[in-house]
């Protein structure tokens, strides 16, 4: 975009990046009206934006009004959505969906002439407000520091063996990104111990713990080979470095360009205090046999 809206819609779901994302958008002086996810948003977003309303996963007529009664024209999509909760069988019961929104996901979770993969629910989604005039932005676009640039971000880069595993895991990674099933690939010794699916990255950590006890792993994070800038883009924080930690991982490989990192110099600061290697790679780094970074430096 040639320049930000001066008032932005915020549709929040769960985890740190909402926090985030809305206090950048406030120190560059944009009005921030955040509609929270039910049971997903953190509350303090109430105390930040200039207006705040709580939003069931059924009310997308809600969210519309929400927009025109503010003036909005753009909004973008900030946080996790429980995809488990979704395919709960009495969503229907637990949410009430207004009549837009069953008329939306009708193929979804009835008739099923549509999957119900984070890229066709998402996707529902964004075409919705498009269709009711609204245009939900990329937050990427609104504030492109997000974004991680090719580097080793700590003083450990991968050993040899890492660095093989990271390759490996890498292009099952991006399979399983084409497939729309998850974004991360736990690996070790050329072997891989869980893949994402709907419980998310920082669950497939722990499950590759469980099965790895003690021995070191790596953790692939990529972005879909189709991946639509606007949602479900890789993300990643603090909270996934204590669960490395907790899990006995000791590399985290992301890709370039397309990872958001939010709490970064905490992130870093966990890393090198327990010895995790972080790198952001580009799709070429993966094809090297050998790692571009040092192991070790500094």
């Amino acid at each position: 975009m040639s320049s930000i809206p001066t008032k932005i819609g915020l549709i929040a779901g769960r985890g740190r990046f909402p926090i985030y994302l809305a206090e950048a958008l406030k120190q560059q002086g944009v009005g921030v009206y955040c509609l929270g996810v039910i049971n997903h948003a953190d509350p303090v977003l109430q105390t930040m934006c200039d207006e705040w309303l709580p939003l069931g996963l059924g009310r997308l007529q809600t969210a519309f009004r929400f927009f025109r009664r503010h003036g909005l024209t753009h909004g973008t999509l900030a946080g996790g959505i429980n995809r488990r909760a979704l395919l709960d069988p009495f969503l229907i019961w637990n949410q009430l969906p207004d009549w837009y929104t069953f008329r939306t996901f009708a193929p979804m979770f009835l008739t099923r002439r549509k999957d119900s993969t984070a890229d066709t629910l998402l996707g529902a989604v964004v075409n919705a407000f498009d269709q009711n005039g609204f245009k939900l932005l990329p937050a990427t676009d609104l504030i492109p520091d997000l974004l991680m640039k090719r580097q080793k971000l700590t003083r450990r880069g991968p050993t040899a063996a890492e660095w093989k595993d990271v390759c490996y895991a890498w292009k099952i990674a991006k399979e399983m990104g084409r497939l729309d099933i998850g974004q991360s690939v736990c690996a070790s010794g050329l072997a891989i111990l869980s893949v994402e699916a709907m419980e998310g990255t920082d669950a497939c950590i722990r499950r590759a713990g469980s099965l790895w006890p003690g021995k070191g792993f790596t953790v692939v994070k990529v972005a879909k080979p189709q991946q639509d800038m606007r949602f479900d883009v890789p993300t990643f924080g603090l909270t996934t470095l204590q669960a490395m930690y907790e899990s006995g991982a000791r590399v985290l490989a992301i890709e370039a360009d397309k990872t958001i990192f939010i709490d970064r110099q905490d992130v870093v600061d966990f890393a090198n205090r327990h010895d995790i290697s972080i790198v952001s790679i580009t799709g070429e780094d993966s094809e090297q046999e050998a790692s571009p970074f040092a192991e070790y430096s500094g």
